[in-house]
């Protein structure tokens, strides 16, 4: 559940960066090619500090 919570908090980041860049001028191309890296960075963050420690270790 912690991961869905934190992918929607990053989500909501994106579209408020998307949003000033388009408001700011600039292509939709570039805007489309930052979410899409932005969001690749969310899901890696969102996976390491929402697992789960290994009990065995």
């Amino acid at each position: 559940m912690s991961f869905a919570l934190y992918m929607v908090g990053f989500l909501i980041f994106i579209g408020g960066v998307a949003w000033g860049l388009v408001t700011a001028g600039v292509p939709h191309l570039y805007v489309i090619i930052g979410a899409t890296i932005l969001l690749g960075l969310g899901m890696f963050t969102g996976v390491a500090r929402t697992r789960g420690k290994d009990p065995s270790l």
